[in-house]
This record gives C-alpha cells, structure tokens and sequence, in this order.
C-alpha cells in the first residue's frame, strides 16, 4: 500500500514543537490536495495543515491536544485507497520502539498530560462553544468554571476562545483576588548573584501581603528565555546616531491622504525606515549573517522582521520577505497586512520565520531611544526613536542659522563577535543618509 506521509512542517527558527487543537478528518476519510487537515497552535500563531496530495486517510499518530516535535510524522494518507478502518478503529497509543531513557520520559510525560485532561473533556459537551484542549487545560489548571469560561470574549476565529484570551483573563481575575502569599518553601527558587569569588549568592525577591504572584503565560516565558540566551550568546555593543528627518515628516505630512484615499491604508514612517534599512544592507552585507560556531553564514535575501507589540502585551515579530525588491507601496502594505494579522492572532507560521534583521519602534511609545537585545540568530537590532522638533544649525551657502528640524534618534546593538564598532557604525550612519537624504519628490 502506497503510503504519504503528513508531517509537523517546520514553523520557525525557534519553534520545535506545536499542539494539534483539532483534527478536520478520521481515518477513512478521502481528501483532496489542499484539503485542511489538522489546525496546530504554537506559543505565537495558529494554522491549519492541508493534505499536499489525494488519497485516503490510513492512519492518525496523534491525538488532539498532544504536543508533537517539528518534522514528527502526524498522519499518513492512503494514495491508492486502501484502508482497513476496522484496525485503525482500536484505540491508539504511541509506540515507545526506542530504548532511549530520554524518549521514554517525554512518552510518558505525553500520556500523563492526555489523563490529566481527560476529566475536562466534558467542558465541550456542557458548553455550547467550543474550546480547545490547551483552552480546557489551562481552565482545569486555574479552576476556571464553565460560567466563567463561556463569559469569556474569544479573538480568535469565529469568536474561539484561544489561549491568550484564557491567560489575560485569568491575570485579570488574580489582580481582582490577590493571591495568598506563599510560605517559606513554596516561595520561588531564589535569583543568584555573583561576587568576585565567582561563588553564586542567592537572594530571595521580597513578597508581602501586598504582593501580587504573577505565573508568566508560556509566551512570555519563551520570550524570556529567548532573550537570556541571546544575551548570553552575542556580545551586544550599541552605537546612536541622530538623524535630521525633516524632509520625511513634511513629504508625509503632503501625501498622507492622498495616499489613504489611493491605497486604502495609512502611511506611517516605518516603510520608510524599512526602505532605508534594505539599501544600507545592501551596501553593508557584513550585517546581514548569523554565526554557527567559527562560521559565519551570509544571508542572500534581505527579509526585515518588524517588532509588534500585543494585546496581551507580549511581542511577535512578522518578517517582511525580500524588503529590498519592494517599494514605498508595497513594504506598507506588506507592514498593515502583517500588523493587523498579528494583532488579531491570524498571522500563519511562514510570516514570523526567515528573518535576517529586526526593527523595533520606541518612538510608537514615546522613547527617545532605546537599547534592544538581538533576534537571534540574527547579528543586529535597529532601534527608532520619537521624532521631535529640535532647534538645528542649518548650514546655507550664506552662513549658519538657526532653524527648527525634525530629529530621531536611531540605535543599533550588534553582535561584536562579527560586527567590530567600524562596520557597526559605518551601517548605521548609512541609514541616517538615506533618510536625511530622502527624496521628496516621490509620488503615490
């Protein structure tokens, strides 16, 4: 019997693993190329898998709510038909064929997830809404009743409740019934310290009655631990550079409307830096790699990732793919489809993988300038500032004046083992030219 493989697709430099939330089809099923399969949730963004061929459904390897690693076979489909259902109908439990000590664990630790949530399987069938087994875990998990779940505003699709929705909830209830503070032993494992004897010290965080308890939600801890390892990782070096970007403010100021009226979106001064970001890698390429060891890869395309704060508070980051061959028009409209999409938890896994370089916006809070931890496994970061109104020296051919400009600042960290302070700052100064230097006689 002729046999396809359906296997957990890759979902990012980041993320080895997803949750299947529901599967669209059982075993015997006939389905169609691009037929939607399987719905999978990572900590960032949910998608739908579609079958690549047609045939017949022979085998599902995992339930709903198992936690699967990235290139892992899921299902596997029939391509002549043949199916004997009556042997795929026995219950299905994964088969441990390794002797390996480690994947025994995680196989058992699988199982005791799937009879921990057997008891809130029923969640579904007293509730006229559906939820997914993470949604009904996390309930379970926080005593969260089914009055209080079905009160619940779900943002995602078709008003689903998912988990970010269950997770700001349950940090709204706890800020409204304070938690009871810990005692001694149950208090959080203490945070260390180092003296010159390099000995660790440890330190216990001060909690009193009037301290709220917090648990991070999953995302966060992931951010977390991406950022410490990033720290840990790179050198950061950060180099500002003020940049004189009057000539943008007043081309926008001109063509705003027009161009809402044309394109039907607003255009904000983002693009813009997208544009001036692009050409200063081309010109610096040196800033456009990652490090694997002693080796340093060079990235051929030049995909810009863009910082995007959340609703829940948490950050993603959407990559604009090629930003170099786009222009003013296109990276707008390519930065409002993949902002909107990920402040409504609809970006797919393919908008927030294969970035090269990451820009993120203090100034949307005001900031002057900030200094932004590095994406890995990129090498560099670019920080914008606020725009202000300074007063300037203005050099004319009859001598200095003075003269109000619009200023920004612009910060860059990189990773000093490839990127020395010379091609650092050099990169840097390049996309303050390209933005003092704009043109301001572009039309939409």
């Amino acid at each position: 019997m002729s046999q396809f493989e359906i296997i957990m697709p890759k979902l990012g430099e980041s993320i080895q693993e997803a949750t299947i939330t529901k599967w669209f089809i059982s075993v015997g099923d006939k389905v169609e190329e691009d037929e939607v399969l399987v719905e999978i949730a990572t900590d960032k963004v949910d998608s739908e898998i579609p079958s690549p061929v047609d045939g017949v459904i022979s085998k599902i390897l995992y339930n709903e709510g198992d936690i699967v690693a990235v290139g892992e076979i899921i299902a596997l489909v029939s391509l002549n038909g043949d199916v004997d259902i009556s042997e795929e109908k026995k219950e299905k439990q994964p088969e441990i064929t390794d002797n390996n000590p480690e994947k025994t664990e995680i196989s058992s630790n699988i199982v005791q997830e799937k009879q921990k949530t057997q008891d809130i399987g029923q969640i579904n069938k007293l509730s006229g809404k559906f939820y997914s087994p993470l949604v009904k875990s996390i309930a379970k998990k926080e005593n969260v009743s089914i009055k209080e779940l079905e009160s619940i505003v779900g943002s995602g699709k078709d008003g689903r409740v998912n988990k970010n929705d269950i997770i700001e909830y349950i940090s709204k209830r706890s800020k409204e019934e304070p938690l009871k503070t810990k005692s001694t032993e149950q208090q959080p494992e203490k945070a260390a310290f180092y003296t010159n004897d390099t000995k660790a010290v440890k330190v216990s965080p001060s909690i009193s009655s009037e301290s709220d308890i917090i648990e991070m939600d999953r995302m966060r801890r992931l951010i977390a631990d991406h950022m410490v390892m990033s720290k840990q990782t790179s050198p950061h070096v950060t180099s500002v550079v003020e940049a004189d970007v009057t000539n943008i403010v007043k081309w926008r100021e001109g063509i705003k409307h027009e161009f809402l009226n044309k394109q039907g979106i607003k255009i904000t001064y983002i693009p813009l830096i997208i544009e001036a970001v692009a050409k200063a890698i081309r010109d610096f390429p040196g800033v456009n790699v990652s490090v694997d060891g002693y080796k340093i890869i060079q990235k051929k395309n030049i995909n810009i990732g863009i910082a995007v704060a959340l609703p829940t508070g948490n950050l993603i980051v959407p990559v604009i793919k090629n930003a170099d061959q786009k222009n003013l028009i296109g990276l707008a409209s390519d930065l409002n489809k993949y902002v909107s999409a990920a402040r409504a938890n609809n970006l797919n896994p393919d908008d927030i993988q294969g970035g090269t370089f990451t820009i993120t916006n203090f100034g949307s809070f005001k900031n002057l300038l900030g200094t932004p931890i590095i994406n890995q496994p990129q090498v560099a970061i670019l920080a914008t500032g606020s725009i202000e109104k300074k007063p300037a020296v203005i050099e004319t051919p009859q001598g200095d004046t003075i003269g109000i400009r619009h200023k920004m600042f612009l910060s860059l960290s990189y990773d000093h083992r490839v990127v020395d302070g010379a091609l650092g700052g050099a990169f840097l100064r390049r996309i303050a030219d390209y933005l003092e230097d704009f043109d301001t006689n572009q039309t939409v």
